[in-house]
C-alpha cells in the first residue's frame, strides 16, 4: 500500500528518479523544471529541508513498497496558519485515485500535525485532473488566475471547523481505482 513518508534526506535518490522518470509527463500538464533542476537537485533537496526544519515548509513523497516514490504532496509558504498545497504524481500510478487520496491525507494532516486551518493551490483551467482532485478533496474554488500566461483558478479549504477535516486512520493510502485523470500539481513542489 503507497504511504505517505515526510521528506528526509534518504528519500534524495527515489525522489530524483520519479523526477527524471516523469519529466516529459509532467510537461503536458506544467512548466518544465529545466536542466538547473536536476544538475542543482542535492543542493536544492538541502534547501527545502533546511525550510522544512525551519517550519516554513512541510515536504513529503507518497512512497510504494519498495520506496519508490509514487507522487510528492507539499505545503509551502506555511504563515499565520495556512500554507499553499502542491502535488504531482509518476505517470504510472496516474488515474488510480491516489492524488485525491494523498490530498485528502494531507488536509488532515495540515489540520492535525501542523496545527493550519487554511490550505490554498492553484492550477490552470485545461488541468481537469488536479481541478478534480482539488474539488474531491473539498477545494472550493475562490477565483481566476494567470499561471506562466495560462488561465487558471485559486482554491482554497478551511481546516479550521471541527468536521472539515475527517480523522486519517493512518499515513496509509487506499488502493482502487478511480475515473479522471488524477496527475496535478499547484504550487510548492521542490525547486519551484
Amino acid at each position: 500500500m503507497p504511504r505517505i513518508e515526510r521528506l528526509r534526506p534518504d528519500h534524495a535518490p527515489a525522489l530524483l528518479s520519479f523526477e527524471r522518470e516523469n519529466r516529459a509527463y509532467f510537461t503536458t500538464s506544467i512548466s518544465d523544471r529545466g536542466d538547473t533542476f536536476f544538475a542543482r537537485f542535492d543542493a536544492l533537496l538541502h534547501e527545502r529541508l533546511a525550510e522544512q526544519a525551519e517550519g516554513l515548509a512541510h515536504f513529503h513523497v507518497v512512497v510504494d513498497e519498495s520506496g519508490a516514490v509514487l507522487a510528492r504532496v507539499n505545503l509551502v509558504d506555511v504563515a499565520h496558519g495556512a500554507a499553499d498545497l502542491g502535488y504531482r504524481v509518476a505517470e504510472r500510478a496516474a488515474r488510480q485515485g491516489l492524488a485525491t487520496a494523498a490530498v485528502r491525507e494531507m488536509c488532515a494532516v495540515a489540520a492535525g500535525a501542523y496545527a493550519l486551518n487554511t490550505l490554498r493551490a492553484v492550477t490552470t483551467l485545461d488541468n481537469t485532473g488536479s481541478r478534480t482532485v482539488l474539488a474531491r478533496a473539498g477545494f472550493l474554488a475562490t477565483g481566476e488566475i494567470a499561471l506562466n500566461g495560462r488561465p487558471g483558478l485559486r482554491f482554497s479549504r478551511d481546516l479550521s471547523a471541527a468536521d472539515a477535516v475527517p480523522p486519517a486512520a493512518d499515513a496509509v493510502l487506499p488502493a482502487g481505482r478511480a475515473t479522471g485523470q488524477e496527475s496535478g500539481s499547484a504550487a510548492g513542489l521542490i525547486g519551484d
